[in-house]
């Protein structure tokens, strides 16, 4: 077996996506403009039909697609701004998964709310081994004080939505919506939070762009299912923009997408009530400063990446499930349990392919990692529980289960730049490895 070099996860780019760029350079329009309106408008038919190429210019789909995502600088912003769209503020309680990575659960602190962390099922998900929140201790740790939930698609891998939401409507009568305070954010949010009428479902899908369950008999993709959705677009995602993300949402009743969408472009731009585009137009200098807030707003220059990643999107997509069908077939050969990333109710987005030694210690696995990255593999963990980390306590001793899955895990390389014999230089170190330990 000749040594390769297996890298973990670079990003897929073509001479497309490096034209389009260089066409954004040229065009003048190198911050928020007409690409980044464009990659919206496309990111909501993606989401609503699976289809990567709807003509979104026409007049009838400009008017379909638009105000329904918005483009923004990561996914940890849209998340932020997914919070404060709904109001979430000091003295109210968010439920976030021990098992995930930081940029879940930071957008809480930063709003001031308070962070509740809830243990994973043990081994995870029963069918597809996901790492998923256990929502029997979700239901039980529901309380007056809490506004959201953050279910978290790791892995590409979707959460059973329907539990949650059974869950947040059997909550329903703890559930006390905020007052309107008398400023533009404030008042939509308590309208928001009166109309939805129970615990927001806030979800975590960084990793799910192109992902499917099914909710009441009927197939959805992530971002047509909870209340409000982020997404990562960043450089080791399946989708990339460099650096980037997005914010999608279900209007509830009374409220239209138009007002919610205007919003995030407030929370996203200094609170400006019009951006370099709107500026630009004659006689339309004049703006107003509605409120104190953030900067992050996606730019041309990284909306025409994304342009490009999604005419490829179902094609990178498909060599994904490839890979992972190869993987599977070599890990069932050896009895090494893995995520599943297709089943009768969900199909992932094939983001990571976690593979669990059992038996082996933290140490032990740590061991292996090195011996495999001695023989050109790269291999990483997803995650160290949070409350592992200093941050949120270094201790994890009340979340056994997400230990308990984290302390034998190795994430494998899954990546579409990934050759047909790189695959198999893959499988045949992981047998190595797998006979060793």
């Amino acid at each position: 077996m000749k040594k390769r070099m297996i890298p973990f996860s670079p990003p897929d780019i073509t001479e497309l996506e490096i034209a389009e760029v260089c066409e954004a350079l040229r065009s003048g329009w190198i911050t928020t403009g007409p690409r980044t309106k464009l990659l919206e408008r496309r990111l909501a038919a993606f989401i609503e039909t699976g289809d990567t190429d709807i003509d979104c210019n026409s007049a009838d789909n400009v008017m379909r697609y638009s105000n329904r995502v918005v483009c923004l600088s990561s996914a940890t912003a849209a998340e932020e701004l997914n919070l404060r769209l709904l109001g979430i503020r000091p003295g109210d309680e968010v439920i976030v998964p021990a098992y995930t990575y930081t940029a879940t659960a930071s957008p809480v602190i930063h709003c001031g709310a308070s962070l509740k962390f809830v243990d994973i099922k043990k081994d995870g998900d029963i069918e597809s081994h996901m790492p998923e929140i256990d929502y029997d201790l979700l239901e039980a740790a529901i309380t007056p004080k809490t506004k959201a939930i953050i279910p978290v698609d790791l892995g590409g891998m979707v959460c059973d939505y329907e539990k949650i939401f059974s869950i947040v409507e059997k909550k329903r009568g703890l559930f006390t919506a905020s007052d309107p305070d008398g400023t533009p954010l404030g008042d939509l949010s308590s309208r928001i939070q009166k109309a939805i009428g129970r615990v927001a479902v806030v979800a975590d899908c960084a990793h799910s762009l192109g992902a499917s369950r099914m909710i009441n008999g009927e197939r959805k993709n992530c971002g047509s299912i909870a209340d409000f959705t982020s997404f990562s677009f960043h450089a080791v995602k399946n989708f990339t923009t460099a650096e980037g993300g997005a914010s999608t949402w279900q209007p509830p009743d009374g409220i239209c997408n138009e007002e919610i969408y205007k919003m995030y472009q407030l929370l996203s731009l200094h609170g400006q009530n019009k951006d370099a585009f709107a500026k630009a137009k004659h006689g339309s200098w004049e703006y107003d400063i509605i409120g104190p807030w953030y900067k992050c707003n996606m730019t041309d220059i990284t909306a025409a990446i994304g342009l490009r990643q999604l005419d490829r999107y179902k094609g990178l997509l498909r060599r994904r499930a490839e890979i992972v069908k190869k993987y599977d077939e070599t890990c069932d050969e050896l009895g090494i349990s893995h995520l599943i990333h297709h089943t009768d109710e969900m199909d992932g987005s094939k983001h990571l392919y976690l593979i669990r030694i059992q038996g082996i210690t933290a140490e032990q696995r740590n061991a292996l990692m090195e011996k495999m990255g001695e023989m050109g593999l790269a291999t990483n963990v997803h995650y160290k529980p949070l409350p592992m980390m200093t941050a949120y306590g270094g201790d994890c001793s009340e979340y056994p289960n997400a230990y308990d899955y984290y302390h034998n895990l190795i994430t494998l390389p899954l990546h579409t730049l990934l050759s047909d014999e790189d695959v198999e230089y893959v499988c045949e170190v992981l047998k190595k490895a797998a006979n060793k330990a």
